[in-house]
C-alpha cells in the first residue's frame, strides 16, 4: 500500500513531537510547551522580552463560489518588556470569485497589544489589542477597502489543567466612509457608508503530547459590507476548525511550530471546505 505525502509528513511530525522536553533543566507541563500559536483565535500572551516571532499562514478555500488562497505574514516584537507588544500583519490573496479574479496585497494591520493581566491559578491572561488598518489593498481588485480602519480585540486565555487550555476573543472593526464597486463594475461606486463588524471566537486546546497539541476553534463573524445595490448588509459567518500544532524544534532560544487545520463553514454565507497551514519561528533577537 502506498502512503501519501501528507500522511508521511504527519507521521514525521508526531515522531519529532514524541521526543522528551526539558527547558532550563526543568520539565514543563504539556500545555506550556507550545504557547501563543493558535490559528483563528488569538491567545492573550505577549512576546517575552528579547524574543521575536515570525508567523506565516496560508488558507485555501475550494468553495464553489470562491476558490483560491489567502496568505498572511505577521511579525511580533516586545517593547522593552512583556507588557507591551508591537506587530504588523501583511495579508495577500489570490482568488477566483465567480467571474472576478481577486489577487494582490491586502490592507496591512499595525498592532499594539498590552498585557493587562498575567495568568495565575485563578485569573486568566488578558491582552487587549488595538490595530490600525492601512488602505494598502486595491478596492477595484477586491483586496482592500480604500480607507483607514480601526480594530479592537479583547483576547482571554486560561490553562485549566496540565493538558488543556481555552481561549476567547471579542473583536470590533470600524471602517469609516467605505465605497464599494456596484454589480462588479470598476467604475461605479456605492455611496459612502461606515461599516461596523464584530466577531466572537473560542477555542479549546488539548496537549496530546508536550510537543503535539490538538485544537478545535470556533469563530462567529458578524460582518457588515456593502451589497451590489449599495446598501449596508450584515452576514453571520460561523466557522468550525479542527486542527493540530507541533513544535518540531524546541530549544532555549529557538522554537519552530508547524500546524494544519480544516476550517468548515457552518452556514451558506461562510466559506466552506478549507485548508489552513501554519508556520512559526520564535527566537531571541539579542
Amino acid at each position: 500500500m502506498r502512503t501519501g505525502p501528507l500522511t508521511c509528513l504527519l507521521i514525521s511530525i508526531i515522531a519529532i513531537a514524541l521526543r522528551p522536553i526539558t527547558l532550563n533543566g526543568a520539565e514543563k507541563r504539556p500545555i506550556d510547551v507550545i504557547e501563543d500559536n493558535s490559528f483563528l483565535v488569538e491567545e492573550a500572551y505577549n512576546q517575552e522580552a528579547g524574543v521575536v516571532q515570525h508567523i506565516f499562514t496560508a488558507a485555501y478555500n475550494n468553495d464553489s463560489r470562491r476558490r483560491g488562497w489567502d496568505f498572511t505574514f505577521t511579525q511580533e516584537w516586545p517593547v522593552f518588556s512583556q507588557d507591551h507588544q508591537l506587530s504588523y500583519t501583511i495579508p495577500s490573496s489570490h482568488f477566483i470569485d465567480g467571474a472576478d479574479r481577486i489577487y494582490g496585497l491586502g490592507d496591512i494591520l499595525l498592532n499594539y497589544r498590552y498585557q493587562a493581566l498575567e495568568e495565575d491559578d485563578v485569573k486568566p491572561a488578558f491582552a487587549p489589542r488595538f490595530s490600525l488598518i492601512l488602505p494598502t489593498g486595491n478596492r477595484n481588485r477586491g483586496t482592500g477597502n480604500g480607507v483607514v480602519g480601526y480594530e479592537w480585540s479583547l483576547p482571554f486565555s486560561k490553562k485549566l489543567a496540565s493538558r488543556f487550555a481555552m481561549h476567547a476573543n471579542f473583536d470590533l472593526t470600524y471602517l469609516p466612509h467605505v465605497q464599494a464597486r456596484l454589480d462588479g463594475s470598476t467604475g461605479t461606486l456605492s455611496p459612502k457608508r461606515s461599516l461596523v463588524s464584530y466577531k466572537v471566537a473560542a477555542s479549546g486546546i488539548f496537549a496530546l503530547l508536550p510537543r503535539f497539541h490538538l485544537m478545535l476553534e470556533w469563530v462567529g463573524d458578524f460582518e457588515e459590507s456593502i451589497d451590489d445595490r449599495g446598501r449596508a448588509a450584515r452576514d453571520f459567518k460561523p466557522i468550525l476548525s479542527p486542527g493540530f500544532r507541533a513544535a518540531v524544534v524546541n530549544e532555549d532560544k529557538l522554537q519552530i511550530v508547524v500546524g494544519a487545520a480544516m476550517p468548515v463553514g457552518l452556514n451558506r454565507k461562510a466559506d466552506n471546505h478549507g485548508a489552513f497551514l501554519y508556520f512559526s519561528i520564535e527566537h531571541d533577537f539579542f
